[in-house]
């Protein structure tokens, strides 16, 4: 028996939904909660990947998907930071995907750019120095019409971020904490919550190689209650991921981080697998 186009549509919209998430943890490596100084420029290409075979229900009951069904999505985005002021930033992120879902009896692909960023990161306060204290604003425009690919809706999002470093064991630690609350407009836009709490630790003396484990999540409520195939209305779903991230640097100015993690629990979404690659330049201090 074929499956319906509804159902089809629903595990590949489900999916796009999560990929849609990816690239606003793919610039981990960046500057994060610690300030980019003035008239610096911070700039952070990333590739992403997700699978995933099987989902979570409305209800978390994970079951693989019909007709043998799999979900791919390759992701590149770039995220850039400039220093404005000694507390004040401009930061900006553009991501493009191309989705693939295909099972025993049909292939589906879309791609091409989702939701543009552009906002102001405002450094509220430090501790000696070494704790910072941030809040951000973002305004998020779509730049596409195909509403397999997101909301199709314009957005803003406010986001608080603690970061620090020290030592701990002989190692220099480092990590951050953000939480950020994030509104799009329109028929039933839903408000979504997007946290992420990073700990790493350098390896060597020379501060070249790095660890980090890092845990995150998403929660997206709507009064719209119902699943619907097509994307703008499928606001409700919520998932936590674990990732592990290494990062080695060149230099003072050329690093690069690769990542790896999977998908804890969920509701509405897929049981996803990622792995990225991001670079982080400089390119005058």
């Amino acid at each position: 028996m074929n499956l319906p186009k509804t159902t089809h549509l629903k595990y590949l919209l489900i999916a796009i939904g999560l990929v849609m998430l990816m690239p606003a943890s793919s610039h981990a490596g960046g500057a994060g909660g610690f300030p980019v100084r003035p008239k610096r420029l911070l700039l952070s290409p990333s590739f992403s990947y997700f699978y995933a075979n099987k989902g979570w229900d409305s209800l978390s009951h994970k079951t693989p998907f019909a007709n043998g069904g799999q979900f791919q999505s390759l992701g590149v985005s770039l995220y850039a930071e400039y220093g404005l002021s000694r507390k004040l930033t401009l930061v900006a992120l553009l991501p493009y995907v191309r989705n693939t879902y295909e099972d025993n009896t049909a292939k589906t692909v879309s791609s091409g750019f989702t939701d543009m960023e552009v906002g102001l990161r405002y450094y509220l306060a430090n501790i000696n120095y070494i704790y910072y204290f941030t809040i951000q604003g973002t305004f998020v425009q779509p730049l596409y019409t195909d509403l397999s690919l997101g909301y199709k809706q314009q957005g803003a999002e406010l986001k608080l971020a603690f970061a620090g470093s020290g030592k701990v064991l002989g190692k220099n630690y480092y990590f951050t904490v953000e939480n950020g609350v994030r509104q799009y407009f329109g028929s039933q836009g839903p408000i979504q919550d997007r946290y992420n709490g990073s700990f790493g630790l350098t390896l060597d003396r020379k501060f070249k190689h790095q660890i980090s484990a890092s845990i995150s999540g998403f929660y997206s409520a709507s009064s719209f209650t119902k699943f619907s195939p097509i994307q703008a209305t499928n606001k409700n779903f919520a998932f936590n991921q674990a990732s592990l991230t290494y990062g080695y640097t060149f230099s003072r100015r050329f690093s690069i981080f690769l990542s790896g993690g999977h998908f804890i629990n969920g509701r509405n979404t897929g049981d996803g697998t990622t792995a990225s690659a991001s670079f982080l330049f400089k390119p005058f201090r």
